[in-house]
């Protein structure tokens, strides 16, 4: 499909095929699906506009092809099954839009509005196994906190405030997430691991910092299980993971040393604003 290109008017019965090349991908159809819809592709294939053809009878759309098939299902349809990805639906969307496929538009608008009122703010995926762990770290561009917490898995009795400490370790997680949601991917294992509680940082696939909450202490007649709340060395480990946000190659030696040197809330106690100026610090630091 080389040569020369030119202009030319394309009209003819209906039943007449037509072979197009849409940035590349080539689509063989006919004249009455092309001008099936009161669409652009009417107006290009009835006679109204000039198309590019090239020497071999190509006609030329300067346009990505990755969605026109789609397109072309809808004219011979008038409908069709959307992609569930959002993405898709939104490249879907803009070439609905450049072909002016009016009733295709709507149908994506009103799947994205229906995503929109149905998806949740922030999604935290449970794991069980240590190889669904491996795929979720390896997979996405993201820094990635692993939160274990088991209680099941201990086999001695409590100390008395490890059950308020467990419950602290969860609702700052749930905190986090929430704060983090778009820049950090967050998983809880609830099944996988015999840990009882424990934070692991991961950046690029590579564990870079773990926060073992439990200890065995000796009482007077039997061993026991002490759950704590590092909360300080939570909060600063996950703000040190955003250092490896949009880094081939993680943070270097200057980024580490600097955030290190840095500690929030150095009574236990994280306001919003302690956590705005620390992660006001890491994004400045990552700029340099």
């Amino acid at each position: 499909m080389s040569g020369d290109s030119h202009k030319t008017v394309i009209k003819g019965n209906t039943s007449k095929y037509v072979k197009l090349n849409v940035g590349g991908s080539l689509h063989y159809t006919t004249i009455g699906t092309l001008t099936k819809h009161d669409t652009m592709l009417r107006a290009m294939f009835s006679g109204r506009m000039e198309v590019l053809t090239d020497s071999e009878g190509w006609i030329l759309i300067d346009r990505c092809g990755k969605h026109f098939g789609t397109i072309l299902n809808f004219l011979r349809d008038g409908t069709l099954p959307l992609p569930e990805n959002r993405r898709e639906l939104y490249e879907l969307l803009q070439e609905a839009k450049y072909y002016l496929v009016q009733d295709l538009v709507k149908l994506i608008e009103a799947a994205l509005k229906k995503k929109e009122e149905l998806e949740p703010i922030c999604k935290v995926p449970l794991i069980t196994s240590t190889r669904e762990e491996q795929q979720l770290v390896s997979s996405t561009m993201k820094p990635v906190v692993k939160l274990i917490c088991n209680r099941h898995n201990n086999k001695y009795s409590y100390t008395s405030n490890s059950d308020d400490n467990l419950l602290k370790n969860l609702e700052l997680f749930d905190k986090l997430s929430l704060r983090f949601n778009g820049r950090i991917l967050f998983i809880k294992d609830v099944i996988g691991s015999s840990e009882i509680c424990c934070w692991s940082y991961y950046g690029h696939g590579q564990k870079i910092a773990e926060v073992c909450c439990t200890s065995i202490v000796y009482g007077t007649d039997k061993k026991h299980t002490k759950v704590e709340f590092p909360e300080a060395r939570i909060y600063e480990d996950t703000l040190n993971v955003l250092l490896y946000e949009h880094r081939d190659k993680g943070p270097d030696a200057e980024l580490l040393q600097a955030t290190r040197g840095y500690t929030v809330g150095g009574n236990g106690y994280h306001s919003d604003e302690d956590v705005d100026e620390k992660l006001d610090l890491v994004d400045k630091l990552r700029r340099k």
